[in-house]
């Protein structure tokens, strides 16, 4: 990893190969090596540029809330000291949460927009108060509650058969410092809807969701892309595609990348 300052922190990149740009942003209590499946199958054609989001992985916490338009600002602190102009971002989560504030941010940076089981829409009543809950639960048993967090991520069905990948996960989830799981937790919830983004835009846009995902619902994520020109794609998996349906990832990837 490289690192860069960032409003008197350190961000953590890495930047390797040629070609156009795909940045690629990791999700809540993640961090960038979880894209270890995926980017050896795109330097062969593509620069490749993973970012640890503030405060996870190596990147350290600016403060007490993270807004996505915050953890936005810092990507671009990156992309704008590597001197990339135009990049294709895909996002897991949250990270397509911070890929929209990104995209609506600094649009003439956007050569396409990927969500991976994420969503444009803002956070319902009822998640906004599971992510206090969660807040609670981590202040009070941050190992048990970040290992819980982690597990069930997975669609039922994976969590015996990637057992190994679900202890990684939850391995590299534990790096994760307090203030940071906090921070994110707090500016997720405060996020706007930016599903304006998803029909007025013009560059390519790809939503992938997991048919089981246990955390974003599909039949209500799957209508914010009714009538738009973006490209949709159901994994039959959970919120893990990446883990989950790794070559099927690959493949679509791959293919709407030829788009941009």
């Amino acid at each position: 990893m490289k690192h860069l300052n960032f409003k008197n922190s350190t961000l953590a990149y890495s930047d390797e190969g040629e070609g156009l740009a795909v940045v690629l942003l990791h999700g809540f209590l993640e961090n960038s090596k979880m894209w270890h499946n995926l980017v050896p199958v795109l330097l062969p054609k593509y620069r490749v540029v993973c970012i640890d989001l503030l405060g996870h992985g190596e990147t350290e916490c600016i403060g007490y809330v993270h807004t996505m338009e915050d953890m936005a600002d810092a990507v671009h602190h990156i992309l704008h000291f590597l001197q990339l102009e135009k990049v294709v971002v895909m996002g897991h989560s949250m990270g397509g949460y911070v890929a929209l504030a990104f995209a609506e941010l600094y649009p003439e940076g956007i050569a396409g927009l990927v969500l991976m089981n994420s969503t444009a829409k803002e956070d319902s009543v009822e998640r906004k108060a599971n992510r206090d809950r969660a807040i609670l639960a981590v202040k009070q048993n941050y190992k048990n509650a970040i290992s819980m967090s982690v597990a069930n991520l997975f669609s039922e069905a994976n969590r015996e058969k990637l057992r190994k990948e679900i202890e990684w996960a939850k391995k590299e989830a534990l790096q994760t410092p307090l203030q940071g799981i906090i921070a994110a937790q707090e500016g997720m919830k405060v996020r706007k809807g930016r599903e304006l983004l998803l029909h007025t835009t013009s560059y390519p846009k790809m939503l992938l969701l997991g048919k089981k995902d246990p955390v974003l619902n599909y039949e209500e994520n799957k209508v914010q892309v009714a009538g738009t020109n973006v490209v949709f794609v159901t994994f039959n998996g959970g919120h893990m595609s990446h883990f989950e349906n790794v070559q099927e990832l690959e493949k679509e990837f791959l293919s709407f990348l030829k788009k941009c």
